[in-house]
């Protein structure tokens, strides 16, 4: 029977973090909160628990599963190498609402999916998500719902979609943002935007002028953002935040 855990009660989190820590690495599936909507998550480098991820969702290998990750640092342990304009991103959006999308280390033994030598990573704007991939490593983890449904703003909402699918489900209150990432391609010689979410393309391009937008695939200016929300400030971004040590808190 999948358990269910309230983290906002601090007698519960630690117990809460640690038995899904364990399931993580038994190979079972997870549901955790993060700062855009819930994920349903499995250990990166576990294939099978991979494959298991995809058929919750009712996905199929022609998606594959982003990865989450704990630290600044885990990057550079997982991509062949990290050019400039990545590492910048990084700085000015991580811990946050950017998936960036590199070249993975080819000695990396995974199987995310179809995913061409290609890998989605973020880290993750949320206490209790960095908290569980301190333990565990980087995660695969995908929105918490099943294909063609809306994305679960709770763990609860979670459940009603993926039930006994999922070993353990950590409930912190509604998602924050509700919102899905910003995913930016860095795999090629031309960063380019895939989607819009938590971080809009002007934003981008006060870090990485030249990157192509996904609409009209030009480098000119950015269109306005969209109202002001959690997920997409009006005004720009403050400065880079200060580097935190590796695997720390955000």
């Amino acid at each position: 029977m999948a358990l269910f855990f309230h983290c906002g009660d601090p007698d519960v989190r630690d117990d809460a973090i640690a038995s899904a820590a364990h399931s993580v690495a038994s190979g079972e599936l997870v549901v955790l909160p993060t700062d855009t909507v819930y994920g349903i998550g499995a250990d990166a480098f576990d294939a099978v628990a991979v494959a298991d991820l995809l058929r919750a969702k009712g996905r199929g290998r022609d998606m594959p599963v982003p990865v989450l990750v704990g630290s600044w640092s885990t990057i550079d342990g997982l991509v062949t190498s990290v050019d400039g304009r990545t590492r910048e991103l990084v700085e000015a959006f991580w811990p946050g609402g950017l998936t960036i999308v590199v070249r993975h280390a080819p000695s990396l033994t995974w199987d995310l999916g179809d995913a061409r030598g290609t890998v989605a990573l973020r880290m993750p704007l949320h206490p209790v998500a960095i908290e569980l991939l301190e333990r565990t490593g980087p995660m695969a983890v995908s929105s918490a719902n099943r294909s063609g449904q809306p994305p679960a703003q709770t763990a609860a909402e979670a459940r009603a979609q993926l039930g006994e699918d999922v070993a353990v489900y950590l409930e912190d209150g509604p998602a924050a943002a509700g919102r899905a990432s910003t995913i930016v391609d860095m795999s090629g010689e031309q960063p380019r935007v895939l989607r819009v979410g938590g971080v809009t393309e002007q934003q981008l391009r006060e870090v990485v002028p030249d990157i192509v937008g996904p609409a009209t695939g030009s480098t000119g200016p950015a269109s306005p953002a969209s109202p002001a929300s959690p997920a997409s400030p009006a005004s720009a971004p403050p400065a880079r935040r200060p580097r935190p040590s590796p695997g720390g808190r955000p």
